[in-house]
């Protein structure tokens, strides 16, 4: 089987666990605290403002949590995303609304940001679709206007930079995700970056019970007065995980590049051929990480064509129904939300396998069987005298 993603890990990162073994402190110590001054040398940034958490999710929660929400508070976030988003802001009390994207880059430009901004909007929620930064410089400068919060969904885009810069660091708070579809992997784990020093204080205190004092290895304390000043949970990331982070945050170029060769081979060899729409090239000054490589089919045969490519043992997915279109449990169904480019681009997009351990072999099995797949199911709807409107 050709898989959609693998996770990269090796000798390095059992040698690393091993000495966590050897030292028999499992738990939340010096090599989560040493991963987190990794990562923030990474970014570019001071240790002090990013906490290793026990997934993405914690972490994105956390970040939300920072907002204080008050009913009726608004979170602007694209609908093309995964339900984890809304779900941080539902938790938290406020209401997320759903903005449309660009049909081709799977991102937010500005304006899609703006149609759905109100004066009840508290925070943006701009995701990074697939390793591209996006057009987020313009509305991060937008949102600093406004004095609106920036969050970003920054899971995919662990090396990406627009001029230099990591996505990441352009808005108030930050979250990455480790989990095995992604770039760098722990098995689990997150990161969560916030701008202001108090607000990154608050995150690792709630992080860790909201404990002021920590407790166990290294961190024995007398009785004293109750230092609970606000209830948190226990989400912290632990020594297993941060010393797979760190061996992966130092192999981090090569897999990236890795990622790159394959994106660009895709690109090269799939562009221009008949029923295939590949992604647009990257605007000046931007880099992506490269974490999924999607492209768009005509709505007719993609599933048809994914189902080819499963059959030759080759791991593809379509994309889920856009948030706009979710109901939980108990809400009162949904209007019909006007998001034509999130519904557009939803009935045609196909990720195909990337990751590092692809060889030169599996890039052009992928390629080869797309092409037949795509050739075969136009062929035959052509035979059938069947003809689909708005193709990619």
């Amino acid at each position: 089987m050709i898989n959609l993603f693998q996770p990269q890990v090796g000798a390095e990162e059992l040698d690393a666990v091993a000495g966590v073994f050897h030292d028999r402190r499992l738990g939340s110590g010096r090599r989560t605290k040493a991963f987190e001054t990794a990562f923030a040398e990474h970014l570019g940034l001071e240790a002090g403002h990013v906490v290793f958490t026990s997934s993405g999710t914690t972490a994105l929660h956390l970040a939300v949590e920072t907002l204080d929400l008050r009913p009726g508070d608004e979170v602007v976030l694209p609908s093309l995303g995964l339900p984890a988003t809304a779900e941080a802001v539902a938790a938290r009390g406020g209401r997320p609304v759903f903005c449309d994207v660009d049909r081709h880059t799977l991102n937010p430009n500005l304006e899609d940001v703006e149609a759905a901004l109100t004066d009840r909007t508290r925070a943006v929620l701009f995701l990074h679709y697939g390793g591209r930064a996006g057009d987020i410089v313009r509305i991060a400068a937008r949102c600093r206007e406004l004095g609106i919060t920036l969050m970003e969904d920054a899971a995919c885009s662990i090396a990406s930079r627009v001029d230099g810069r990591l996505a990441g660091t352009f808005g108030d708070l930050a979250v990455w995700s480790f989990d095995p579809g992604r770039v760098l992997v722990t098995g689990d784990g997150g990161m969560l970056y916030a701008k202001d020093p108090e607000r990154a204080a608050r995150t690792r205190l709630l992080a860790r019970h909201g404990l002021v004092r920590a407790s166990g290895f290294g961190h024995a304390t007398l009785p004293g007065e109750p230092d609970l000043p606000e209830y948190g949970r226990g989400i912290t990331g632990n020594d297993l995980t941060a010393a797979i982070g760190t061996v992966q945050l130092r192999r981090l170029p090569e897999m990236v590049e890795r990622r790159r060769e394959i994106a660009a081979r895709y690109d090269r060899e799939l562009a221009g051929t008949e029923g295939i729409l590949t992604p647009p090239p990257l605007p000046e000054g931007h880099e992506s990480t490269d974490c999924v490589y999607w492209l768009q089919l005509d709505p007719a045969v993609r599933d048809g064509v994914v189902a080819d490519l499963l059959a030759e043992e080759i791991y593809t997915t379509s994309h889920h129904a856009p948030l706009h279109r979710f109901q939980a449990d108990g809400d009162e169904e949904p209007p019909a939300a006007p998001l034509p480019s999130c519904d557009w681009a939803v009935a045609r997009t196909v990720r195909l396998p990337l990751h590092p351990g692809l060889s030169d072999g599996d890039v052009a099995t992928v390629i080869d069987a797309l092409r037949r797949s795509v050739r075969s199911r136009l062929a035959a709807r052509t035979d059938e005298g069947l003809t689909v409107k708005d193709t990619p």
